[in-house]
């Protein structure tokens, strides 16, 4: 295996597309599969910040952004891929957070913005619980407003 052939898988894994996703949880549940890339699995899924914000789950979003920071990183190659592999995480909550009603769901795409914006900025998640708590209290209101 290459590095050309490792940086190509890396990037099919990387995409914020439906796609990439699918083809990253099915290599991420048969990673014996890919032993000869030697990828970093490891993951601290959300790191600091909740996995499951007010019942949100993101921890798969978070273990494919691990998986895109650390391998990139390993060869040398992240501050290229960084922007992807964060827009890639953003994506990959919006699909979390799509499969929930209206009020929810606007919840659920509060929370998955305000985590984007940490790790685009920062590179790291660090989101408290008073945080996630207005930003509940927030999407509530504007969808109570939005009915009335």
């Amino acid at each position: 295996m290459t590095l050309e052939q490792k940086l190509a898988a890396l990037s099919s894994f990387s995409q914020p597309t439906s796609a990439s996703s699918s083809a990253w949880q099915a290599a991420w549940q048969n990673q014996g599969n890919w032993a000869d890339y030697a990828f970093d699995w490891s993951t601290d899924l959300c790191s600091s910040s909740p996995d499951q914000p007010l019942g949100f789950d993101f921890r798969m979003p978070c273990r494919r952004h691990d998986f895109g920071y650390r391998n990139y990183k390993a060869v040398n190659q992240f501050p290229a891929n960084k922007s992807r592999i964060d827009d890639s995480f953003y994506f990959d909550m919006k699909a979390v957070c799509a499969g929930y009603s209206t009020i929810p769901r606007a919840t659920c795409n509060s929370v998955a913005w305000t985590y984007y914006q940490a790790v685009k900025e920062f590179g790291s998640l660090n989101v408290t619980d008073a945080q996630l708590e207005r930003i509940r209290q927030t999407a509530e209101k504007t969808a109570q407003n939005a009915t009335t």
